[in-house]
């Protein structure tokens, strides 16, 4: 029987089937275009493609974590503050 062997581990590692595959595949693509619409992008740094956003609190909002360096997420808590405060 011919077969191939499925490499992505990510998104559908826990599907039993193409069904649930499929259905994994489109629920992510909505949130991609929904993301997209709300001013995420991708960018490429260093061969890595890394999602963005500039505005913090947003990002935020969808629950992710940002990979900045502690330095730099700092510098921007400090800027916004200071912005505030005026």
């Amino acid at each position: 029987m011919p077969y191939f062997t499925w490499k992505e581990k990510g998104l559908t590692e826990d599907c039993a089937s193409l069904d649930a595959m499929a259905s994994r595949f489109e629920e992510a693509a909505q949130l991609m275009r929904r993301m997209a619409s709300e001013g995420f992008r991708v960018e490429r740094i260093q061969g890595l493609q890394r999602i963005t956003h500039d505005d913090g609190a947003l990002f935020k909002a969808y629950g992710f974590i940002s990979e900045e360096s502690a330095e730099r997420q700092l510098d921007l808590v400090l800027e916004e503050t200071s912005s505030a405060s005026h």
